[in-house]
């Protein structure tokens, strides 16, 4: 598909991208720049590009696809580095949470002749780093494509081609919608983790240990989310912070109705509730979403 592809950023989700890219011989050339020289040598090691250096300038160089894979706060920071370096008629993405400020800041500073084409694949786990990725991280998953004003339709065709072959499920989004949606399935839940495992670390010291230690479901899955990369999901809710604000304030308003409901002992009004989103948990495995096994498929 393509003659290079240059991935800035092999943290989880690069390193999994330049897997794929190689499993599914989706280009000639893999390269990636790291501001780690650790990180350099060590994605060269596994043998998932081609070469790596902190010089991202010499990196992006000629290259067809460069892929930004840093966290959202960087971005600023790679676009300047990167913008006079860029081959004329590439194509340009990223694979960030949030798309209004990033859209507009890159748009404002590359090049008219980049097809700038926004990605969002909607895949992950809580760990981090390029030991962590692995081929098979979009099989099945949901990747939302933001085209910018620039972007060309034979690029936004080749993009959700690139995509399709590593395994995803493509859909086109505008900003607004997407950066709404996205709060709704993926940023209030993240934050409500942060929030449930911050609350268990304000009891006494002398119950932490039990409390640990008797760790129901519910909990342990609530801190696998929590102990996703803290930089990242930091970024993630200030440049969302409209659409997390209103989704915070409806959380609040619903947790003061349940918390009503259950001083009043309102039998009936906790079992509607409680009926309804079982039935939104049904959906989403139907969808294809999750496993309907116990323990979420776990073996």
């Amino acid at each position: 598909m393509f003659k290079k592809v240059c991935i800035i950023g092999c943290g989880l989700i690069g390193s999994s991208i330049a897997r794929a890219i190689k499993k599914n011989n989706l280009s000639n050339k893999v390269v990636s720049s790291n501001r780690s020289k650790v990180t350099n040598k060590k994605v060269i090691k596994l043998n998932i590009v081609d070469d790596s250096s902190s010089d991202t300038k010499k990196m992006v160089r000629e290259s067809d696809l460069i892929i930004i894979a840093t966290p959202l706060s960087s971005y600023k920071n790679v676009i300047l580095k990167i913008k006079n370096y860029l081959k004329g008629g590439a194509i340009l993405t990223d694979v960030g949470s949030v798309k209004k400020k990033a859209i507009s800041l890159i748009e404002k500073n590359i090049p008219k002749n980049i097809s700038w084409i926004s990605s969002h694949p909607i895949a992950g786990t809580e760990e981090s780093g390029p030991d962590s990725g692995f081929a098979d991280l979009f099989k099945n998953r949901w990747c939302i494509l933001t085209p910018s004003n620039q972007a060309k339709d034979r690029d936004i065709k080749l993009l959700e081609i690139f995509w399709k072959k590593m395994g995803s499920r493509v859909d086109i989004m505008n900003i607004k919608q997407h950066d709404y949606i996205l709060s709704i399935t993926s940023h209030m839940p993240h934050l409500i983790a942060y929030n449930i495992v911050n609350t268990t670390l304000n009891v006494k010291k002398k119950k932490e240990r039990d409390i640990i230690k008797y760790s129901a479901g519910g909990l342990r899955d609530f801190t696998r989310i929590a102990s996703s990369n803290p930089v990242m999901w930091r970024d993630i809710f200030i440049q969302n912070k409209e659409n997390t604000s209103k989704m915070i304030d409806k959380f609040i308003v619903n947790l003061k109705d349940l918390k009503k409901a259950i001083k009043n002992k309102n039998e009936k009004k906790l079992e509607k509730i409680f009926t309804r989103t079982k039935k939104i948990r049904k959906e989403i495995v139907a969808a294809g979403q999750d496993v309907g096994k116990p323990g979420f498929g776990r073996k």
